[in-house]
């Protein structure tokens, strides 16, 4: 019933009402463009894809390396507190260390007929266990450097070590005398100060201020071993 007293009240206004008379008034003005093209659009690219090195030579991608490592052996010689070793780690550096070390002090067995395998593993075991047990009394401690973070400047900071035992091993080739271990006594001690020193600026910053101590006393521990063999060491 309600349907037909609507479609009778339509007819006797003329048929002019609309169905739906609530929309004749909404308007669209002239000046507001209705055209248009539905795209997506293309954001800049990312720094990441313009520093890609996909594409890059093997060279570039070498020499770049050779550099990388070469700043951070400067930032050891030159030690500050700075993060540039905890930012871009890596542990090429360390491996290079750990072997030159490795093959240098094997030297003392040269002229034997024992095997010398077993003392260049004994010196690469010795540095890379002693720097992941000292990593993982870091962590213990609180710290909030990584795992690999910790390893690259522990492995890094042996360079000072590294050319003491260059200097020992020039100093034998001259003076194996008293005054000759006097001379690698000094240079040893020298040395090895050095290294902790350079380590500690590092990482001292990333332990807890109340567990500091307890952090550093193992890194002294670890290059002070080091620091014997190379003390030690006689061709």
């Amino acid at each position: 019933m309600a349907a037909a007293e609507e479609a009778a009240a339509m007819r006797a206004d003329g048929g002019t009402k609309p169905l739906f008379a609530g929309l004749a008034d909404v308007s669209i003005s002239e000046d507001i463009p209705v055209e248009g093209e539905i795209t997506v659009p293309v954001g800049s690219r990312s720094p990441d894809e313009d520093n890609s090195t996909l594409d890059e030579p093997v060279k570039d991608t070498i020499m770049r390396d050779l550099k990388a490592v070469g700043k951070k052996f400067v930032h050891v010689m030159y030690p500050k507190k700075s993060s540039a070793l905890l930012r871009d780690w890596d542990l090429w550096g360390p491996l290079v260390l750990c072997v030159l070390l490795a093959l240098m002090l094997q030297g003392g067995a040269a002229n034997s007929t024992e095997d010398r395998g077993p003392q260049f593993a004994e010196v690469f075991v010795i540095i890379w266990f002693g720097a992941v047990v000292i990593t993982l009394n870091s962590k213990l401690l609180g710290g909030t450097i990584s795992f690999f973070q910790s390893l690259c400047v522990l492995g890094y900071c042996i360079l000072p070590l590294t050319v003491a035992l260059l200097v020992c091993r020039l100093v034998l080739l001259a003076s194996s005398d008293t005054p000759g271990f006097i001379v690698r006594l000094l240079v040893v001690v020298a040395m090895f100060a050095w290294s902790t020193l350079a380590s500690t600026a590092f990482l001292a910053d990333s332990q807890p201020p109340n567990r500091k101590a307890l952090a550093v006393y193992p890194i002294f521990l670890f290059y002070f071993v080091i620091s014997w063999m190379i003390l030690t060491f006689a061709p």
